[in-house]
C-alpha cells in the first residue's frame, strides 16, 4: 500500500461510483485525495447523487492545490488530469489512479506509478474484496463506460476468469 495519499482522477471515481464500489478505494488505499478540479468534473453530472456519495465517502479528501500557477505545465491533459499531476507533485506522491491513455503516457514520462479502474478491480480481487471481475466489467459497459476488448481480455486473464 502506498505510504502517501493516493490521488485519483475523475473517470475511476465515476466507474467505481457506477458500480457502488467507491469503498474499494478505502479498503485498498485508506485515503484518496482528489483535486478540486476533479471534484467539479465528478459533480458535473448527477450532482445530487454524486455529492451524496462523496459525503458518505469520508476516505475521499478534496484538496486544493497550494499554488495554482507553479509547477510544470501539463498542457496536453484536461484540467482534472493536470490537477492530479500537479497535486501529486505538490505532495510528492508517487501513485495516481487514472484511466485516460494520454494521462497514463504522461505519468510514465514523469515517473509516476499508476493504476486505472481495471487495475483497482484486479487488486481488489487479489485481496479478496470482490469475487469476480467479469460481471463488474459487463456492468460498466452497460452503464456507458468504454472498455477496450484487449483490456477486458487482459483483466479476465489476470483474474483467472478466462
Amino acid at each position: 500500500m502506498p505510504t502517501k495519499p493516493v490521488i485519483s482522477n475523475n473517470s475511476p471515481l465515476v466507474a467505481l461510483w457506477k458500480l457502488d464500489l467507491l469503498s474499494l478505494l478505502r479498503d485498498l488505499y485508506t485515503e484518496v485525495w482528489i483535486p478540486r478540479e476533479v471534484e467539479k468534473e465528478f459533480l458535473a453530472i448527477k450532482k445530487e447523487a454524486r455529492q451524496e456519495a462523496l459525503n458518505r465517502a469520508f476516505w475521499i479528501k478534496i484538496v486544493d492545490l497550494k499554488d495554482q500557477e507553479s509547477g510544470p505545465s501539463y498542457e496536453r491533459l484536461d484540467p482534472g488530469e493536470a490537477a492530479v499531476f500537479a497535486l501529486a507533485e505538490e505532495q510528492d506522491t508517487q501513485f495516481v489512479i487514472i484511466d485516460e491513455k494520454k494521462a497514463r503516457t504522461e505519468a510514465k514520462e514523469i515517473g509516476l506509478s499508476f493504476k486505472g479502474t481495471v487495475g483497482v478491480l484486479l487488486e481488489a480481487k487479489e485481496k479478496g474484496l470482490i469475487g469476480e471481475i467479469k460481471p463488474l466489467l459487463i456492468t460498466l459497459q452497460k452503464k456507458g463506460i468504454y472498455l477496450d476488448e484487449s483490456l477486458i481480455a487482459y483483466a479476465l486473464r489476470e483474474a483467472g476468469e478466462m
